[in-house]
């Protein structure tokens, strides 16, 4: 169990070919081209389509911004910074409309049979893991405490931390604006 730490200052930001903004990959695993999740924070600055990801369950949280509207195969979604994070289907016809102006959303993809999900926390969490899997934690503005078992992690603002636990670990973040995510591999 080593915890790892990726900060958002540290990851290139890459353009996306529709010209609408940048992404910055801050894990992909195992591998950039065979991942199994991945996690990024974008620069959404124009309305657009998304990219289609067919068998990819897909999760997006607003983290700066008015927000956006996601259609989603014809659903609509509002998002705000506020609001929970949004799973979908990734093969979905999506598409997203700024409420406003550009917006900084962060997104986690899991294929190849993982599951996964995604809370904001706005005080903390606290639980035990049934099963082996991913914990990580992203930090928006402020800084976050992450207890797994014993060991004690801080993660400074703009910052992803993450580490593979077994079953029956112990759980504890503090956190007054931050993302939790389960991905189960």
């Amino acid at each position: 169990m080593t915890w790892q730490v990726v900060h958002l200052s540290d990851a290139v930001p890459t353009p996306w070919r529709n010209g609408g903004g940048t992404t910055r990959e801050l894990v992909a695993w195992p591998d950039p081209v065979a991942w199994q999740w991945r996690v990024s924070v974008a620069e959404v600055v124009q309305s657009g389509s998304f990219s289609s990801y067919p068998g990819v369950q897909r999760w997006f949280a607003v983290l700066a911004g008015d927000g956006v509207c996601l259609t989603v195969d014809g659903h609509l979604a509002m998002l705000t910074r506020s609001d929970q994070p949004f799973a979908f289907n990734g093969a979905a016809l999506t598409s997203c409309e700024l409420l406003g102006g550009a917006t900084q959303d962060f997104n986690l993809m899991v294929q190849g049979g993982a599951s996964s999900r995604m809370l904001r926390m706005k005080s903390g969490f606290q639980g035990i893991t049934n099963t082996p899997k991913i914990i990580a934690v992203y930090t928006h503005h402020e800084r976050a405490t992450v207890q797994i078992d014993r060991e004690t992690h801080e993660l400074s603002p703009h910052a992803f931390g993450w580490v593979h636990v077994e079953a029956n670990t112990a759980i504890h973040v503090l956190a007054s604006d931050a993302l939790l995510m389960e991905i189960n591999i």
